[in-house]
């Protein structure tokens, strides 16, 4: 594999996107949000559970158990996460560890989510619940519905996925399937007090959205659901079961959009717009403020539309002095090929590819990467791409464009050298994106 050589614009794209990790630390996060207003007194008899939930569960079990010691508390710490993450899991020290499957739900999320529901209808009125919610959490914890298997789950998503729903949307058909998912943890926890911390993957960070809202409340109605999966044409492809669920508590027992009663307004500790902020923070630094132009709508539409739009706003850039354009999102790709990549490594591959067609010029650099260091079923959390991507690609003997129709991202940028790899960074705040632009004069310094 070619390596691609760390230019001052590729280095300085990487220290951007990093800046914008760093504010998504959630250990950080929920240290400093803890201490401006976590009062966690309890009756003498009374559990505190502290339950974290997610890509970043360990980091904050480990900020809230810390949080409690300091005052004197003894927390019962539960801990659902990825496999990926089980060494910072069990450094976290929880009572309960669960490691389970993403995006993908598994038998051992099932495990998790039986455990956590029997734990849930347990707790009394002296006892507070305490939910650290973090992106994952909603394949993380498959509580199927009445006749429904884990089985139906599985294809469910898989069929979402697979159709370019959004993570909203998916979160609004999950809730609908679910025992656990929007604030029906909650409900089944009173008369308890519930609270919830939340790092946010989602855009626009709707609680009810992020995790699915296990103590929030739900994002859409079940006939809302169904009327969705209607409206994309997938209604017909689903398992049968899943169909009659569906039409039975859109019938039936429809979803409460309010907030339970015994659950406090939740917490949001860290964001996508937030990470954004902080990358632009950073080039400001570098760079200059006049320098730095921020995509303030977020990139959620087809990918293929989204890299145009990218590099429309990238050509508009001034051509003279250093300039940084910074995005973020979760855009979404319609699998039509049996290849091997993730949304980031497309939308990478796509901006170069548009970006040599349309004859962007200049030495420039493109960096778009999921913030969980995981972009689709590899390895890569992204690609970092420049204008010699597609050049390098052809110069092995492949062709970007079928590649792209194969949507075999992962193939053309491990080829180019152009794979952004970080392994899993314990934290989920959806995609950023860095496009970075330096004069010749500029290039050694990045």
């Amino acid at each position: 594999m070619p390596s691609s050589p760390e230019r001052g614009d590729r280095r300085l794209a990487r220290l951007l996107w990093q800046a914008g990790l760093r504010a998504a630390e959630p250990g950080a996060a929920l240290r400093e949000a803890l201490a401006a207003g976590a009062d966690w007194s309890l009756p003498p008899q009374g559990r505190l559970v502290l339950l974290a939930i997610g890509k970043a569960a360990p980091a904050m079990l480990a900020a809230a158990r810390a949080h409690a010691r300091d005052r004197g508390l003894r927390p019962e710490s539960w801990c659902v996460t990825t496999r990926e993450n089980a060494a910072l899991a069990r450094a976290a020290a929880p009572d309960r560890l669960f490691l389970a499957g993403h995006p993908l739900p598994d038998a051992a999320g099932h495990d998790a989510a039986r455990a956590i529901l029997a734990m849930a209808r347990g707790l009394g009125p002296a006892d507070r619940l305490v939910a650290l919610v973090s992106g994952g959490a909603s394949a993380l914890l498959p509580a199927p519905v009445a006749g429904l298997s884990l089985a139906d789950k599985v294809a469910v998503t898989r069929l979402l996925l697979a159709h370019g729903f959004t993570i909203d949307e998916i979160n609004r058909v999950r809730q609908a399937l679910s025992q656990i998912k929007g604030g029906q943890l909650a409900r089944l926890a009173a008369p308890a007090q519930v609270e919830s911390w939340l790092l946010s993957d989602v855009i626009g960070d709707d609680p009810a959205v992020i995790g699915s809202g296990p103590t929030a409340w739900a994002a859409a109605s079940a006939r809302q659901a169904r009327a969705l999966l209607e409206g994309r044409r997938i209604w017909n492809r689903l398992p049968a079961a899943v169909r009659t669920a569906l039409a039975h508590r859109a019938a039936a027992d429809d979803l409460p959009l309010a907030r339970p009663e015994n659950a406090a307004a939740p917490v949001l500790i860290g964001s996508n717009a937030l990470s954004r902020a902080a990358m632009a923070e950073e080039a400001a630094r570098r760079l200059g403020a006049k320098n730095v132009v921020i995509v303030q709508e977020p990139l959620i539409g087809d990918v293929a539309r989204e890299a145009r739009r990218l590099l429309e706003r990238a050509a508009a850039l001034p051509v003279e002095g250093p300039v940084a354009l910074l995005a973020g999102g979760e855009p979404v790709v319609t699998l039509e090929g049996t290849g091997k990549g993730g949304r980031n490594q497309e939308l990478a591959l796509r901006f170069s590819s548009e970006a040599a067609r349309a004859g962007l010029g200049g030495r420039w650099a493109f960096l778009a990467a999921g913030t969980d260091g995981r972009d689709g079923p590899t390895k890569a959390a992204g690609g970092l791409v420049d204008e010699g991507t597609i050049d390098r690609i052809r110069a092995r003997g492949l062709v970007p464009e079928s590649l792209l129709a194969a949507n075999d991202s992962h193939r053309a940028l491990a080829a180019a050298g152009d794979l952004f790899v970080t392994g899993p960074t314990g934290t989920n705040v959806a995609d950023l994106h860095v496009f970075v632009r330096l004069p010749p004069e500029r290039e050694g310094r990045g």
